[in-house]
């Protein structure tokens, strides 16, 4: 029993008695004059006002308790369990004490727990009891840990070196040092209160026997450990083996091992090594992703990938994958966060630097420290005076005279030592390509993300790929940036785990129904696999044949491995007497309110309020606030996960349904404001048909909050729920709305052509249900999905027909989204008149009052999407002030819906408008402000089509290389989302852009491929650029075609003059006048450029007319 479990009974022994002597107390609890004494001075010290002492024992002095009134705990039931115990003794204590006075006797003694007791509680181990001058520690209960193997090795070491540092003191004070002897076991005891009076922790079974034969064993000031101890430590220390000496009361012989320190490895898979690991399975998808990141790292495009997967989903292996590819050039910086030093400010870095960098060992004197880190600052660029003093403060090496301090505050010398490390990684980086890996960030420490904050910022421009690993309850704290990718680590498939069980067994076939247990009881959790599978090998249950194994007998229930979730799950069944309330507050979800609680729980409120009380304190959930206004968190996924799932599923549906039918009932606000909580519980309550609506419902309020991610998934759930219904014509109108809904949620987030079967099928019901007024919206989001796809003839059609039938209804809405739909095809397809005339009849129909039901059930403004149009047309048409007015009208009205898709679609629409009118720093402005709304809100399509003006203005800025960059990444990944729509724009651009670096032959091609498209989608638009682009770079090859130079400047001119799109009859002209004036044809260059130039009446400033205008001159 432990100090303070003591404690507490004496206060309550004292309390309910009035008065107890001192000679009593020591008979109940069985206490030494050593324990006594330090239970008599906490007790006068911490409870001086309910506690006198009276000479011969205690007396109450506080208020009288009232007995009864606080609940007593339910006294922990025994149970199974693995446990690791350490068992610590002080070497020769008899003759040692009795050359001390009791009481100098007693101080020494209190030094000695003390110092022994702060290093078990940094381990989180739990001092089960004091055996004279000995301790029995238990690493693994009351709470278990996933490594207590090594917490219980760390403190045991860290005991021989904290009673070290404590010899200091005693030897200088008392002139004695003490030694102590450790023993260490892990094995199966069955632990808990075994009398049943709720006082015991005892642990029954050879474990603690053989951990304090261990003991017995093992020299001064050294640890010893059993077999398994060693095998769990994963190779994560270096040990000695000792064979297998006869130990007192042990039957069978038992290899011992020395613990002699920690090893150089940071991680079970740097402990393997290669020889061992088994062969990668899966993955395929984050390999590539991985390889890929590491190219272009290696090309100059710094990235930083964050890998993130519960524990032993595979994070350290793709790691060790990644390294080996990268390893024959790259610079590798291994860093490893650890539980045990999250408080510890830049350990992993430290860590890092003394075992990889700099090659420290254990026997390496104060100047052998030193001398390496001056050659390794020297040999990274850095200046020794100023270097030294930092990384000497930082890795505690002692400075020599000819170096200086640094004088500055902590937090100023702190701030100096984050910049040095980052210069010394970015000057590597110079050198050759860095792979720095960070591995465990839900372990590290504040100072450390500071620094990889400082390095984050800077990788774009470096050869630096930063790998970063972490479970899922990490947040990293950076903000979404475009060199940040995130990898998510799933479980994997069942023939993927069926295909690792088979490489862990050496490829040879395992019984069937042994391989179908392994796949589901490991649940696809690659450290699962392996370890059930060599535990399976090394059962003794299978014979081994050439090709294959064989069960010996039937085959047994595989234990479930020893892990996060296990451990989880124990501490639900050790709470087993509010373990009910936690189950229904996991129902209700991660977070939730007391009120939702108390309302559908069973219990009446002191007993639920006792619960949660218990429940905090074990820290598993969070309160804020108090009752009956407290809401609570989870404070884990996985808690509330083993939580709910430890309940059986027709109780899980009976919750379910109380909570829906409260929430109902009694929660109307909640009701409205979260509809998807209804809609999750009747779902989960098997209550389908109750639950679709609030699908729906949910949906429809996502939509209108702008939260498109989470509106498509409730329209997705509400589908499936709808398919597992019979077909009624009921259920074909429900499906007709949420159809809509997820086409309308999916189009922002996947890009329109995502949904194109969601409309055809809305088309297709609205027409079988007779709801025209659902047929417009349908029709709409499939006639934009056929226009994204680049169908120009079909996105034509289907918008004539939805204007024929809104001119049926007469109703303004209906009619502006006709016009919008037909001006929006009309512009791709450069009918430039129709463009104009339909965005103004669209205006026209527009009603400020009417945009909120257009947004819902048309995606798009019309309003907005009409003013753009019209700014655009209004330029080619040789508008170009007009232009500028009517977008500036559309900013301002886009910007006060406060729709972010309007607002991020017109901001594009402004940075075409600037790259038509050739102001590459406008046009930049406006393509970065666009990408920014666009990833703040999740809109990619819009994203991507932002690096169209983006990569042009760069390369109008002198950054080809990066715009050309821009420009095909766009392609690329707008080909890979199946966009069509805007395809010659992107390869004009890209075409002039290639020939303004010479690289003529790609800019051909891209032309040819933007003419193919052309003709085959009727996609017209830029159809006049094109020829003329390619007239210009047919004249800069090295023997120009001046002959089909000139075909094409006419071609242009030519189509230019059918879409009367006077801003491109002027290039085009421009560029055949130049042609001529080369020739000698002064005259006819003239007379072709004055009239088209002489057209214009606005927009002198811009610079296609200052060009015109400059080449007028040299003509006259």
């Amino acid at each position: 029993m432990d100090f303070y479990a003591v404690l507490d009974q004496v206060l309550e022994l004292v309390g309910s008695r009035g008065r107890v002597s001192h000679q009593a107390l020591k008979l109940e609890f069985d206490l030494d004059e050593m324990h006594f004494q330090a239970l008599k001075e906490e007790l006068l010290f911490a409870h001086a006002g309910t506690i006198r002492d009276e000479g011969s024992g205690f007396a109450w002095v506080g208020q009288p308790p009232v007995i009864g009134t606080v609940p007593q705990p339910q006294c922990p039931e025994a149970e199974r369990r693995q446990l690791t115990m350490l068992f610590c003794d002080l070497v020769g204590s008899t003759p040692l004490a009795s050359q001390f006075d009791p009481e100098e006797w007693r101080e020494i003694m209190r030094a000695y727990y003390d110092t022994c007791g702060k290093v078990i509680a940094r381990f989180d181990g739990h001092i089960a009891l004091y055996l004279g001058d000995g301790l029995l520690v238990y690493f693994g209960y009351p709470l278990a840990h996933e490594d207590d193997a090594q917490r219980a090795v760390r403190a045991g070491l860290g005991i021989v070196e904290a009673v070290g540092q404590l010899n200091g003191v005693l030897t200088e004070k008392h002139g004695v040092s003490l030694a102590v002897r450790l023993g260490c076991h892990t094995g199966l005891v069955v632990v808990g209160d075994l009398s049943g009076t709720g006082h015991d922790d005892m642990a029954l079974g050879e474990t603690p026997n053989i951990a304090a034969r261990l003991q017995g064993i093992a020299e001064p000031n050294t640890l010893v450990i059993g077999a398994l101890t060693h095998q769990l430590l994963g190779g994560l220390f270096t040990c000695r083996s000792l064979g297998s000496p006869p130990l007192k009361g042990v039957a069978a012989p038992l290899e011992v091992f020395q613990v002699l320190s920690e090893s150089t490895a940071r991680s079970r898979l740097e402990a393997i090594g290669n020889t061992d690991l088994t062969p990668l399975v899966g993955r395929e998808t984050e390999v590539r992703e991985l390889q890929d990141t590491w190219a272009q790292v290696v090309e100059g495009r710094g990235q930083v990938v964050s890998l993130s997967g519960e524990a032993g989903i595979g994070k350290s292996r793709l790691v060790w994958h990644i390294s080996e590819h990268a390893s024959d050039v790259a610079w590798l910086i291994p860093f490893q966060c650890s539980p045990f030093y999250q408080h510890t400010a830049l350990h992993p870095v430290i860590d890092a630097l003394e075992r990889v960098a700099l090659g420290f060992d254990g026997h390496d004197s104060p100047t052998q420290k030193m001398r390496k880190l001056e050659g390794w600052l020297v040999q990274n660029g850095q200046q020794l005076a100023d270097a030294v003093p930092l990384f000497s403060s930082l890795l505690s090496i002692p400075l020599t005279p000819e170096y200086t301090p640094v004088s500055a505050p902590p937090d100023q010398l702190k701030q100096q030592t984050l910049q040095a490390i980052t210069t010394i990684l970015l000057n590597r980086a110079a050198q050759q390509p860095l792979l720095l890996v960070m591995e465990d960030l839900q372990w590290v420490d504040p100072t450390t993300i500071e620094l990889l904050s400082l390095i984050v910022e800077q990788v774009p421009a470096t050869r630096i790929m930063m790998l970063l690993t972490y479970r899922p309850d990490f947040e990293p704290p950076w903000a979404p940036l475009t060199h940040l990718a995130a990898i998510t680590l799933g479980r994997l498939p069942p023939d993927e785990a069926a295909q690792l069980t088979s490489r862990v067994a050496g490829g040879k076939i395992l019984p069937a129904e042994l391989m179908a247990q392994l796949v589901a009881k490991t649940d696809g959790v690659p450290l699962f696999v392996e370890e059930l599978t060599k535990m399976v090998l090394e059962s003794g249950r299978l014979v081994e044949h050439a090709e294959h194994y064989e069960l010996t007998g039937p085959l047994p229930e595989l234990p479930i491995p020893n892990t996060l979730h296990d451990s989880l799950t124990a501490r639900l069944d050790r709470l087993s007497p509010v373990k009910s309330v936690a189950q229904l507050a996991a129902t209700l979800g991660r977070d939730f309110s007391y009120a939702l609680l108390r309302a559908v729980a069973p219990w009446d409120e002191d007993t639920l309020l006792r619960g949660l009380r218990q429940l905090t304190d074990a820290e598993l959930l969070y309160q804020q606030g108090l009752p009956p206004t407290a809401t609570y968190r989870f404070k884990h996924a996985l808690i509330q996960d083993a939580a709910y799932q430890s309940l059986l599923k027709s109780t899980r549906q009976q919750h379910h349904q109380r909570i829906a039918q409260t929430l109902e009932s009694r929660f109307g606000e909640t009701v409205s404001t979260q509809p998807e909580l209804l809609a999750h519980h009747y779902t989960e309550a098997g209550l389908t048909a109750q639950a679709i609506p609030y699908w729906r419902a949910a949906g429809q309020r996502a939509l209108q909050r702008y939260a498109n991610l989470e509106a498509a998934t409730h329209a997705r759930r509400g589908l499936e729920l709808l398919s597992t219904l019979a077909e009624t014509p009921e259920h074909a109108q429900q499906e007709l709305s949420l159809q809509i809904l997820l086409g309308a949620a999916s189009s922002f987030v996947h890009g329109p052509q995502s949904v194109e079967h969601n409309y055809a099928r809305a088309c297709e019901l609205a027409r079988q249900v007779g709801s025209t007024p659902e047929l417009f919206p349908a029709l709409s989001g499939l006639q934009y999905a056929q226009m994204v796809h680049g169908r120009m003839r079909r996105a034509r059609a289907l918008a004539e027909e939805f204007l024929q039938l809104a001119q049926q209804q007469d109703d303004p809405l209906i009619l502006a989204v006709g016009h919008r739909m037909l001006a929006y095809t009309a512009w791709w397809q450069g009918d430039l008149i129709d463009v104009r005339n339909h965005s103004r009849q669209g205006l026209a129909f527009y009603s400020l009052d009417q945009h909120s039901a257009g947004l819902i059930g048309y995606s798009q403004d019309s309003g907005v999407v009409c003013g753009y149009l019209s700014a655009l047309v209004e330029h080619v048409l040789g508008y170009p002030t007009r232009a500028v007015q009517a977008m500036e009208r559309t900013l301002a009205h886009a910007q006060g819906l406060g729709h972010p898709n309007s607002v991020a679609m017109t901001l594009l629409m402004s940075a075409q408008l600037s790259q038509l009118r050739r102001d590459p720093e406008l046009a930049r402005m406006h393509a970065e402000a666009a990408m920014a709304v666009s990833r703040e809100h999740g809109i990619d399509a819009t994203e991507l089509w932002c690096l169209l003006p983006h990569g042009w203005a760069l390369a109008q800025q002198g950054e080809v290389a990066k715009g050309i960059s821009d420009i095909r990444e766009g392609i690329n990944r707008r080909r890979a989302y199946g966009i069509g729509a805007v395809w010659p724009w992107f390869l004009v651009l890209l075409a002039e852009a290639y020939g303004a670096v010479g690289q003529l032959g790609e800019g051909l091609a891209a032309l040819e491929e933007a003419l193919q498209w052309v003709q085959q989608n009727d996609e017209r638009l830029y159809e006049a650029e094109a020829y003329r682009i390619r007239g210009e770079l047919l004249l800069k090859q090295h023997v120009p075609d001046t002959a089909e130079a000139e075909q094409c400047f006419e071609r242009g001119l030519q189509v230019a003059r059918q879409q009367q799109a006077k801003s491109w009859e002027l290039r085009a002209a421009m560029s055949l006048s130049r042609l001529w004036q080369q020739q000698g044809r002064r005259d006819d260059a003239r007379e072709l450029l004055m009239p088209v130039y002489d057209w214009f009446t606005e927009g002198l400033d811009t610079a296609d007319l200052q060009d015109a205008r400059e080449l007028a001159e040299g003509l006259s």
